[in-house]
Protein backbone atom coordinates (compact mmCIF):
# COMPACT_ATOMS: atom_id res chain seq x y z
CA UNK A 1 0.00 0.00 0.00
CA UNK A 2 1.27 3.22 -0.76
CA UNK A 3 1.69 5.84 1.92
CA UNK A 4 2.34 9.55 2.04
CA UNK A 5 5.21 11.25 3.34
CA UNK A 6 4.50 13.16 6.34
CA UNK A 7 6.33 16.12 7.28
CA UNK A 8 9.11 16.47 9.66
CA UNK A 9 7.62 17.04 13.33
CA UNK A 10 8.45 20.45 14.95
CA UNK A 11 8.19 19.31 18.39
CA UNK A 12 7.85 15.61 19.37
CA UNK A 13 6.39 14.54 22.15
CA UNK A 14 8.71 13.91 25.22
CA UNK A 15 8.52 10.44 27.65
CA UNK A 16 6.44 11.24 30.31
CA UNK A 17 7.84 8.24 32.31
CA UNK A 18 8.53 4.44 31.94
CA UNK A 19 6.03 1.57 32.95
CA UNK A 20 6.60 -1.82 33.51
CA UNK A 21 3.93 -4.23 33.35
CA UNK A 22 2.22 -6.45 36.13
CA UNK A 23 2.63 -9.94 35.43
CA UNK A 24 -1.05 -11.75 35.96
CA UNK A 25 -3.06 -14.65 34.78
CA UNK A 26 -6.67 -14.12 33.86
CA UNK A 27 -9.30 -16.64 31.91
CA UNK A 28 -9.06 -20.55 32.98
CA UNK A 29 -4.98 -18.90 34.41
CA UNK A 30 -3.84 -17.86 31.11
CA UNK A 31 -0.55 -16.22 32.09
CA UNK A 32 0.03 -12.79 30.96
CA UNK A 33 1.83 -9.57 31.54
CA UNK A 34 -1.25 -6.37 32.47
CA UNK A 35 0.93 -3.03 30.93
CA UNK A 36 -2.09 -0.56 31.02
CA UNK A 37 -3.61 -1.28 34.74
CA UNK A 38 -6.65 0.58 35.82
CA UNK A 39 -4.68 3.14 37.73
CA UNK A 40 -4.22 4.33 34.52
CA UNK A 41 -7.17 4.51 33.04
CA UNK A 42 -7.86 8.45 33.78
CA UNK A 43 -4.44 9.14 32.57
CA UNK A 44 -4.56 7.13 29.06
CA UNK A 45 -8.86 7.77 28.73
CA UNK A 46 -10.03 6.34 26.18
CA UNK A 47 -8.26 3.20 27.05
CA UNK A 48 -8.91 1.02 29.82
CA UNK A 49 -6.29 -1.78 29.83
CA UNK A 50 -3.81 -3.38 27.65
CA UNK A 51 -2.55 -7.00 28.26
CA UNK A 52 0.37 -8.69 26.70
CA UNK A 53 0.62 -12.52 26.80
CA UNK A 54 3.73 -14.74 25.05
CA UNK A 55 4.75 -18.02 25.91
CA UNK A 56 5.61 -21.69 24.21
CA UNK A 57 4.30 -23.52 27.27
CA UNK A 58 0.81 -24.77 26.34
CA UNK A 59 0.20 -24.71 30.03
CA UNK A 60 0.57 -20.76 30.32
CA UNK A 61 -2.50 -20.84 27.96
CA UNK A 62 -3.87 -23.79 27.15
CA UNK A 63 -7.09 -23.28 29.36
CA UNK A 64 -7.89 -19.97 27.37
CA UNK A 65 -10.72 -17.58 28.01
CA UNK A 66 -14.39 -19.71 29.02
CA UNK A 67 -17.74 -18.29 28.86
CA UNK A 68 -17.16 -14.79 30.17
CA UNK A 69 -19.92 -11.04 30.12
CA UNK A 70 -19.13 -7.84 28.81
CA UNK A 71 -20.88 -4.51 28.36
CA UNK A 72 -19.71 -0.90 27.98
CA UNK A 73 -16.68 -1.55 26.15
CA UNK A 74 -14.66 -2.74 22.88
CA UNK A 75 -12.07 -5.05 23.05
CA UNK A 76 -9.41 -5.64 19.98
CA UNK A 77 -7.08 -8.45 20.16
CA UNK A 78 -4.13 -8.64 18.09
CA UNK A 79 -2.87 -12.14 17.80
CA UNK A 80 1.43 -11.84 16.72
CA UNK A 81 1.63 -15.87 16.81
CA UNK A 82 -1.28 -18.85 17.36
CA UNK A 83 -4.97 -19.21 17.01
CA UNK A 84 -7.38 -19.08 18.98
CA UNK A 85 -11.67 -19.37 18.28
CA UNK A 86 -14.10 -17.05 19.67
CA UNK A 87 -17.76 -17.48 19.84
CA UNK A 88 -20.38 -15.08 21.27
CA UNK A 89 -23.71 -14.90 22.75
CA UNK A 90 -24.55 -12.59 19.44
CA UNK A 91 -24.22 -15.55 17.63
CA UNK A 92 -20.52 -15.00 16.13
CA UNK A 93 -18.00 -17.25 15.57
CA UNK A 94 -14.37 -16.84 13.99
CA UNK A 95 -10.79 -17.72 14.54
CA UNK A 96 -8.08 -15.31 14.79
CA UNK A 97 -4.82 -16.69 13.57
CA UNK A 98 -1.16 -15.08 12.99
CA UNK A 99 -1.13 -11.45 12.86
CA UNK A 100 -4.72 -11.21 12.45
CA UNK A 101 -7.21 -8.78 14.69
CA UNK A 102 -10.53 -9.05 16.09
CA UNK A 103 -12.28 -6.05 17.28
CA UNK A 104 -15.73 -6.71 19.32
CA UNK A 105 -18.01 -4.18 20.69
CA UNK A 106 -19.57 -5.16 23.81
CA UNK A 107 -22.14 -3.00 23.67
CA UNK A 108 -25.30 -3.57 25.78
CA UNK A 109 -23.57 -6.98 26.41
CA UNK A 110 -22.22 -10.18 25.02
CA UNK A 111 -20.90 -13.79 26.72
CA UNK A 112 -18.29 -14.31 24.72
CA UNK A 113 -15.28 -17.28 24.98
CA UNK A 114 -11.55 -17.27 23.18
CA UNK A 115 -10.46 -20.47 23.46
CA UNK A 116 -6.91 -21.81 21.67
CA UNK A 117 -6.72 -23.92 19.05
CA UNK A 118 -3.41 -25.42 19.73
CA UNK A 119 -1.52 -27.67 21.97
CA UNK A 120 2.13 -26.49 21.59
CA UNK A 121 3.86 -24.20 20.07
CA UNK A 122 4.17 -19.86 20.73
CA UNK A 123 0.97 -18.10 21.65
CA UNK A 124 1.75 -14.22 21.50
CA UNK A 125 -0.20 -11.43 21.42
CA UNK A 126 -2.16 -8.20 22.95
CA UNK A 127 -5.48 -7.35 23.94
CA UNK A 128 -6.50 -3.19 23.91
CA UNK A 129 -9.82 -2.12 26.09
CA UNK A 130 -11.34 0.46 24.30
CA UNK A 131 -13.79 2.74 26.15
CA UNK A 132 -17.24 3.76 24.30
CA UNK A 133 -18.94 6.88 24.77
CA UNK A 134 -21.30 7.03 27.19
CA UNK A 135 -24.38 7.32 24.11
CA UNK A 136 -22.95 3.85 23.19
CA UNK A 137 -22.12 1.99 25.57
CA UNK A 138 -26.11 0.09 24.92
CA UNK A 139 -25.07 0.15 21.40
CA UNK A 140 -25.55 -3.46 19.78
CA UNK A 141 -22.73 -5.57 19.89
CA UNK A 142 -20.59 -5.63 17.13
CA UNK A 143 -17.53 -8.14 15.92
CA UNK A 144 -15.17 -8.63 12.93
CA UNK A 145 -12.29 -10.79 12.40
CA UNK A 146 -9.64 -9.19 9.74
CA UNK A 147 -6.70 -11.73 8.52
CA UNK A 148 -3.34 -10.00 8.55
CA UNK A 149 -3.49 -9.84 4.94
CA UNK A 150 -6.86 -7.96 4.88
CA UNK A 151 -5.24 -5.43 7.46
CA UNK A 152 -3.82 -1.87 6.19
CA UNK A 153 0.48 -2.25 6.01
CA UNK A 154 2.42 0.21 3.97
CA UNK A 155 6.57 0.51 4.15
CA UNK A 156 8.26 4.16 5.05
CA UNK A 157 11.24 5.42 2.85
CA UNK A 158 13.22 4.88 5.61
CA UNK A 159 12.51 1.04 5.65
CA UNK A 160 9.95 0.64 8.55
CA UNK A 161 6.67 -1.78 7.95
CA UNK A 162 3.88 -0.09 9.66
CA UNK A 163 0.15 -2.17 9.72
CA UNK A 164 -2.70 0.27 10.44
CA UNK A 165 -5.00 -2.10 13.05
CA UNK A 166 -6.97 1.56 13.58
CA UNK A 167 -7.01 4.88 12.67
CA UNK A 168 -4.95 6.96 10.11
CA UNK A 169 -0.91 7.55 9.80
CA UNK A 170 0.69 8.72 6.13
CA UNK A 171 -2.61 8.44 4.32
CA UNK A 172 -3.10 4.98 4.79
CA UNK A 173 -6.27 4.28 6.73
CA UNK A 174 -6.92 1.51 9.24
CA UNK A 175 -9.19 -1.39 9.62
CA UNK A 176 -11.36 0.48 12.01
CA UNK A 177 -12.24 4.01 12.83
CA UNK A 178 -14.09 5.46 15.38
CA UNK A 179 -15.50 8.87 15.24
CA UNK A 180 -15.78 9.43 19.45
CA UNK A 181 -12.57 7.86 20.36
CA UNK A 182 -10.27 8.57 17.48
CA UNK A 183 -8.29 5.12 18.18
CA UNK A 184 -4.69 5.58 16.67
CA UNK A 185 -3.48 1.74 16.65
CA UNK A 186 -0.08 0.83 14.76
CA UNK A 187 2.25 -2.00 14.90
CA UNK A 188 5.82 -0.84 13.80
CA UNK A 189 8.43 -2.77 12.80
CA UNK A 190 11.93 -0.73 12.96
CA UNK A 191 15.07 -1.70 11.13
CA UNK A 192 18.25 -0.94 12.83
CA UNK A 193 18.93 3.25 12.37
CA UNK A 194 15.65 3.59 11.41
CA UNK A 195 12.75 5.88 12.11
CA UNK A 196 9.33 6.63 11.92
CA UNK A 197 7.46 9.84 12.48
CA UNK A 198 3.63 9.68 13.35
CA UNK A 199 1.32 13.32 13.45
CA UNK A 200 -0.46 13.21 16.70
CA UNK A 201 -3.42 15.90 18.16
CA UNK A 202 -1.86 17.25 21.33
CA UNK A 203 -5.05 17.06 23.01
CA UNK A 204 -4.58 13.25 22.77
CA UNK A 205 -3.59 10.65 25.01
CA UNK A 206 -0.62 7.99 23.46
CA UNK A 207 1.74 5.74 24.80
CA UNK A 208 4.38 3.18 22.77
CA UNK A 209 4.83 -0.52 23.98
CA UNK A 210 7.97 -1.98 22.92
CA UNK A 211 8.39 -5.30 22.36
CA UNK A 212 11.23 -6.89 20.78
CA UNK A 213 14.60 -4.85 21.06
CA UNK A 214 14.95 -0.91 22.04
CA UNK A 215 13.81 1.88 20.81
CA UNK A 216 14.43 5.44 21.58
CA UNK A 217 11.34 8.35 21.82
CA UNK A 218 12.39 11.36 21.25
CA UNK A 219 15.91 11.05 23.05
CA UNK A 220 14.57 8.84 25.75
CA UNK A 221 15.75 4.86 25.97
CA UNK A 222 12.74 2.47 26.06
CA UNK A 223 13.53 -0.86 26.63
CA UNK A 224 11.76 -4.31 25.76
CA UNK A 225 8.68 -4.93 27.36
CA UNK A 226 8.19 -1.21 28.47
CA UNK A 227 5.24 1.09 28.11
CA UNK A 228 6.42 4.75 27.19
CA UNK A 229 3.98 6.85 28.36
CA UNK A 230 4.07 10.36 26.07
CA UNK A 231 3.78 13.68 27.65
CA UNK A 232 0.45 15.65 26.63
CA UNK A 233 1.62 19.23 25.47
CA UNK A 234 -1.01 21.04 23.39
CA UNK A 235 1.62 22.82 21.17
CA UNK A 236 3.45 19.01 20.46
CA UNK A 237 2.54 17.83 16.89
CA UNK A 238 3.53 14.13 16.65
CA UNK A 239 5.91 11.50 17.89
CA UNK A 240 9.42 10.42 16.71
CA UNK A 241 10.87 6.66 17.64
CA UNK A 242 14.58 5.62 16.46
CA UNK A 243 16.30 2.27 16.73
CA UNK A 244 19.64 1.39 16.67
CA UNK A 245 18.66 -2.32 16.79
CA UNK A 246 15.90 -4.17 14.86
CA UNK A 247 12.54 -3.51 16.86
CA UNK A 248 9.28 -3.89 17.22
CA UNK A 249 6.91 -1.84 19.08
CA UNK A 250 2.74 -0.77 18.92
CA UNK A 251 2.00 2.99 18.98
CA UNK A 252 -1.52 3.55 20.51
CA UNK A 253 -3.06 7.02 20.39
CA UNK A 254 -6.88 8.03 20.91
CA UNK A 255 -9.39 10.99 21.89
CA UNK A 256 -9.66 11.32 25.63
CA UNK A 257 -13.78 11.28 26.26
CA UNK A 258 -13.47 12.86 29.52
CA UNK A 259 -16.24 10.96 31.68
CA UNK A 260 -16.76 8.93 34.63
CA UNK A 261 -15.58 5.67 34.82
CA UNK A 262 -17.64 2.97 36.78
CA UNK A 263 -15.83 -0.57 36.51
CA UNK A 264 -16.55 -3.99 38.21
CA UNK A 265 -14.67 -6.83 36.15
CA UNK A 266 -15.58 -7.22 32.54
CA UNK A 267 -18.30 -4.04 33.18
CA UNK A 268 -17.51 -0.54 32.28
CA UNK A 269 -19.75 2.03 32.37
CA UNK A 270 -20.14 5.57 33.91
CA UNK A 271 -22.43 5.11 37.03
CA UNK A 272 -22.55 2.74 39.79
CA UNK A 273 -26.04 2.38 39.15
CA UNK A 274 -25.18 1.19 35.93
CA UNK A 275 -22.65 -1.45 37.10
CA UNK A 276 -25.61 -2.50 39.40
CA UNK A 277 -27.78 -2.99 36.28
CA UNK A 278 -25.04 -4.97 34.51
CA UNK A 279 -25.49 -7.38 37.05
CA UNK A 280 -28.71 -8.06 37.84
CA UNK A 281 -28.93 -8.32 33.75
CA UNK A 282 -25.98 -11.52 33.32
CA UNK A 283 -27.37 -12.50 36.99
CA UNK A 284 -30.98 -13.05 34.96
CA UNK A 285 -29.90 -13.70 31.15
CA UNK A 286 -30.60 -10.97 29.90
CA UNK A 287 -27.10 -9.69 29.19
CA UNK A 288 -26.63 -11.17 26.11
CA UNK A 289 -30.20 -11.95 25.22
CA UNK A 290 -30.39 -9.37 21.91
CA UNK A 291 -28.94 -11.14 18.82
CA UNK A 292 -26.58 -8.23 16.96
CA UNK A 293 -25.53 -7.42 13.30
CA UNK A 294 -22.67 -7.10 12.12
Amino acid sequence: MTATLTPRLQQPRRVERLVAGIPTSDGAGVKLTRVLTQNLQRRLDPFLMLDAFGSDQADDYIAGFPDHPHRGFETVTYMIAGRMLHRDSAGHEGLLENGGVQWMTAGHGVIHSEIPQQEEGLMEGFQLWLNLPARDKLCPPWYRDFANADLPQFTTPEGVAVTVIAGESHGVTGAVTREGTQPLYLDLHLAAGSHFEQALPGTHNAFVYVYRGEVSVNGTAVPVQRMALLANDPASDGVRIEASADARVLLIAGRPLNEPIAQYGPFVMNTTDEIYQALADFRDGRLGEQRATA
